[in-house]
């Protein structure tokens, strides 16, 4: 590892001075002749988060290499980040020793005025990070950028659609409906949906009931399988939709609903329910992709797939601040809003929190059903162009086929009965009035193994059965 002394002498990791992988590169040495091979991260750091370059370690080894002449190396560091970098970004070099070998940290800031460019012979590039790499950026980074650097956000900008010729009757009554409070003329500027001159913005024309903004639609597939190709009929149920945002949540929502189960059974004090994606982590889901996507990129849309066994949500545009989201603590990822305005406004219809929980909101739902387990934990990926949520069915399970099967592939050892066995018993001790299938969907187990395991523990004489199949109930010996 990297080390190097703090100003207590104490050794510290060079990476807990500069932050995570994604925001920092490392060089062996100064590219002279070849100085876009280091300054297309200065431009992305720029571009982006901020990071740092470290000269004078072994990019693919990590090994601690040095640099000869420290002070001369960041004098050229500097004269070339002033000539090849337009605008210039703000940066500051420090140095540090490890092991009698001199290091270089450029540490580049987050700029104001991007997009900042790499300049060359015959050549004006900007980058940006995905992941630990700094890539060229593509047109829709670079308008978003500009955005960025104009002090702007997409939803901030006049549609150029005629505010007097827009009806907003889904808005005005979700908003008395969920925060108990009219919707006066004067909010459609004071939460920036009109402008001060009395321009719609885009923020406008998203919530308005019949949005003119193409992009702006939901595509909904239930399909047959685990695969979007699993047969002769390959969807089971499809649906677009358009309108406002607030119309894409409902109808979202509804064909998840439609599409899905939600089982129950009695406990002794409290009916427990079984439903396959729990509706909250379902509408947060939604709510993301629709507050945080892209709207510049042109010809993509929101999709929910749903399959036998997930729940699947695509939002086009990656992480707003670049860095993927796998590749992040995700209980510690700080709230940074593409759309500042369609979030406050969501936030106000209480769909949503200004401080930007959903992530730890859909885990937390997710981690509270009663069917919960560490491989149903909601998996979250972020790339370039796209943004995916999959959410676990909690009751799917393989066929008695299937799983018939699975057994015979696998044989299932002894432990693993027992332990079947224990989980029938201890349920229809919670439940006495319990049923076979109540039992099946509980328990996530088929229909033969939850008979087997009730035909043990008969042969055991700890249950029987008092009265008929229908009426009667288990009887623990």
């Amino acid at each position: 590892m990297l080390f190097t002394p703090d100003e207590r002498g104490v050794p510290v990791k060079i990476t807990q001075l500069i932050g995570e992988t994604t925001e920092y590169d490392k060089k062996e040495k100064l590219e002279e002749k070849e100085p876009r091979s280091w300054l297309k991260s200065v431009s992305a750091f720029a571009n982006g988060l901020g990071g740092t370059l470290i000269f004078g370690v072994e990019d693919k080894t990590g090994e601690i290499v040095g640099v000869q002449d420290p002070d001369g190396t960041a004098e050229k560091i500097s004269r070339f980040i002033r000539d090849r970098i337009d605008p210039i970004p703000s940066f500051v070099l420090s140095f540090h020793t490890e092991a009698e070998k001199h290091l270089i940290l450029l540490r580049v800031e987050s700029g104001k005025e991007t997009p900042y460019y790499y300049v060359g012979r015959n050549e004006r590039t900007a980058y940006h990070r995905v992941g630990n790499e700094s890539v060229v950026c593509d047109a829709n980074k670079l308008r978003e950028l500009a955005l960025k650097g104009s002090g702007k956000t997409f939803d901030s900008l006049t549609s150029g659609y005629d505010f007097s010729k827009m009806s907003f009757t889904k808005l005005i009554s979700t908003y008395y409906n969920r925060a108990h409070n009219d919707f006066l003329d004067s909010d459609y500027t004071s939460f920036g949906l009109v402008d001060g001159d009395g321009n719609l913005t885009n923020a406008g024309a998203l919530l308005a009931d019949y949005c003119p903004i193409y992009q702006s639609r939901l595509f909904c597939t239930r399909w047959n399988g685990l695969t979007k190709a699993s047969g002769l009929q390959d969807a089971l149920d499809d649906a677009e939709y358009t309108g406002s945002l607030i119309t894409l949540l409902e109808e979202g929502e509804a064909f998840v609903k439609r599409n899905s189960h939600k089982g129950w059974f009695k406990a002794p004090d409290q009916r427990i329910e079984l439903p396959d994606y729990p509706e909250r982590a379902v509408e947060e889901g939604i709510v993301n992709a629709l507050i945080h996507r892209d709207y510049l990129v042109v010809g993509s849309e929101v999709h929910i797939d749903i399959f036998d066994d997930r729940l699947e949500i695509y939002s086009p545009g990656g992480m707003f601040d670049g860095i993927n989201v796998q590749d992040r603590d995700i209980m510690q990822i700080p709230s940074q809003r593409r759309n500042p305005i369609i979030a406050d406004m969501f936030s106000r219809l209480h769909f949503m929190e200004r401080r930007g929980s959903g992530i730890k909101k859909i885990i937390k739902e997710y981690k509270a059903q009663y069917k919960y387990s560490d491989d149903m934990q909601p998996e979250f990926v972020s790339e370039h162009g796209g943004f995916f949520l999959t959410l676990k069915n909690l009751n799917y399970r393989l066929s008695d086929k299937e799983e018939k099967k699975g057994e015979e592939k696998e044989k299932i050892g002894e432990d693993e009965i027992i332990e079947r066995i224990e989980h029938v018993f201890s349920a229809i001790s919670e439940n006495p009035n319990i049923t076979i299938k109540e039992l099946v969907s509980l328990l996530n187990i088929t229909k033969k193994q939850v008979e087997s395991a009730i035909k043990k523990l008969k042969e055991d004489k700890r249950i029987h059965r008092s009265g008929s199949d229908r009426s009667g109930k288990w009887i623990i010996d």
